[in-house]
């Protein structure tokens, strides 16, 4: 354990009169020191940051430096402020060092201070061309889910595991594939996993109550022959990839992303002519299933915009120009320009926050057309104040995030209509109700967002469900991957001797259903 005593002691860093550790917190931090290299699964709101600190704590007073990653310049600078709110540290003695500082300023930064925090993508590059060494007791791996592949984290963890340093990675979930996840635990030597969520003995007194419910809407009539429209073509693509067996499935309905990226690789491993009709057939077929994901589940003015970008591509592919000479396409497109219904979501979505406007919340919506339609309907509701956040691609700066977070926080709006950047790692602040504009099949992300909800006081989160759509697969696809991930966890945990927590007789790590 991690007595509070230990922590208390002259010399320590951490600052207790800005921030008392809850129980938990100290008896993870105990285990990870005692144990060596773990992984921490923490959802969001319940403090990993905490836990990081008073084991960097520890450190430091050992006379150990600490180097802290996080994959992105703003949850760096939020780490750097955590350092300097929470550690009685002196301001030169943390240094923030992302690709905003060039290569030959970095030269000669690394060991100037007791703790940096860092992209692992900065790490990586000064690593390789022998501008820094791994002179650190702990090495912090936030987000650690992403260390897999050829993504930065991955370099890095192999040199640190290479040195013999002590490896902490800290995420909300590692996902539900048991190759991802014994591949990253394997990848940061993992002798200790603390897994807890809002339902564990030692946790639940500090979790305020998140009350989490889906509303249904009814797919409109006046939309179900466009939709139809969309599957005679999907069809015929379907059926060419059939005649070459790079294709078993009966039906669209289970293509999931994962199986579509194994018949492109089966594909691209066939030679001569029908690779490239193949491939092209694969690229068509992508499209019209994107077109029908955004048809059934955001509305027909997204599903014409989809359609209009890609229209003004100056450089088409054959798949992309086969699709828009298709008639069945420019007749669906004819038809979904003369509807008068867009998608019930949105009057379910106005309807939910007009009886509630004195609440704040954050909407999540997966597609970036969808983002600025939803904020337009809500900012039309009396005493209703909507603003979008969104990332770099829709041409957004770091600093204008930050702006929109502050003013979010100060109330100068009340409703944060977000795309994915909203759901990792970044401190916004916790509100009234979560909307899901929308089901995600991501396990990782549906915690990430639920963690928005209930921080500091009760809170709701409500999933907007099309019947008969995808919408309901990927609903139940999330919570399946999320049992899914805690049976490996669970079952990881027990392999390393690690205590799995039960109570009334069933296991702490089960699924919230």
């Amino acid at each position: 354990m991690f007595p509070r005593e230990e922590v208390e002691v002259e010399g320590s860093y951490f600052r207790h009169d800005k921030l008392q550790p809850r129980e938990y917190q100290l008896g993870i931090a105990g285990k990870v020191l005692e144990k060596g290299n773990s992984l921490v699964i923490l959802p969001t709101g319940l403090g990993k940051t905490a836990i990081a600190l008073l084991i960097a704590d520890r450190y430091l007073q050992q006379g150990k430096r600490v180097l802290f990653l996080a994959p992105t310049r703003p949850l760096c600078e939020q780490h750097r402020k955590s350092f300097e709110e929470l550690m009685k540290l002196e301001s030169e003695d943390i240094l923030l060092i992302t690709g905003k500082l060039g290569a030959s300023k970095r030269k000669g930064l690394w060991d100037t201070a007791k703790v940096i925090v860092a992209t692992p993508q900065c790490v990586k590059n000064d690593l390789k061309k022998g501008r820094m060494s791994l002179d650190f007791g702990l090495v912090v791996l936030d987000e650690v889910h992403r260390a897999v592949g050829n993504y930065a984290y991955t370099f890095v963890a192999e040199e640190c595991r290479k040195r013999g340093l002590h490896l902490l990675g800290l995420t909300a979930s590692p996902g539900s594939s048991r190759e991802k996840i014994e591949a990253m635990s394997d990848l940061i030597g993992v002798k200790n996993i603390e897994i807890r969520d809002e339902t564990d003995e030692d946790v639940k007194e500090y979790v305020q109550p998140v009350d989490i419910h889906w509303e249904t809407v009814e797919f409109p009539a006046e939309m179900d022959e466009v939709r139809k429209l969309l599957e005679l073509a999907i069809e015929e693509k379907m059926e060419v990839l059939r005649k070459f067996g790079w294709i078993m499935a009966k039906s669209f309905k289970s293509l999931s992303k994962r199986v579509l990226m194994q018949i492109r690789e089966r594909i691209e491993r066939s030679s001569g002519g029908a690779k490239w009709m193949g491939l092209s057939q694969h690229a068509a077929l992508m499209n019209l299933l994107h077109a029908h994901e955004l048809l059934e589940t955001e509305g027909a003015s997204t599903f014409l915009e989809f359609f209009k970008r890609m229209e003004a591509r100056e450089q088409k592919s054959r798949a992309v120009i086969r699709i828009l000479k298709d008639g069945r396409i420019t007749l669906a497109l004819e038809k979904a320009a003369q509807l008068k219904v867009d998608h019930p979501k949105l009057d379910k979505l106005r309807q939910l926050i007009e009886t509630r406007k004195d609440r704040v919340y954050i909407v999540f919506v997966q597609y970036r057309d969808q983002v600025k339609k939803v904020v337009e309907e809500l900012n039309k509701i009396p005493g209703v104040k909507a603003e979008r956040f969104v990332g770099k691609k829709e041409g957004v700066t770091e600093d204008e995030q930050k702006s929109t977070i502050e003013r979010f926080r100060n109330r100068e709006f009340n409703i944060l209509v977000a795309s994915s950047i909203g759901e990792e790692g970044l401190d916004i602040p916790s509100v009234d109700c979560v909307i899901f504009y929308e089901p995600i099949p991501s396990e990782i992300r549906n915690i990430q967002r639920r963690g928005r909800a209930g921080r500091t006081r009760a809170g709701e989160v409500i999933i907007l469900v099309t019947k008969d759509t995808r919408d309901e697969a990927y609903y139940w696809v999330s919570r399946s991957r999320e049992r899914k991930m805690r049976r490996i966890v669970k079952g990881m945990q027990s392999k390393l001797g690690g205590e799995v927590r039960k109570v009334k007789g069933q296991s702490r790590l089960s699924d919230f259903s």
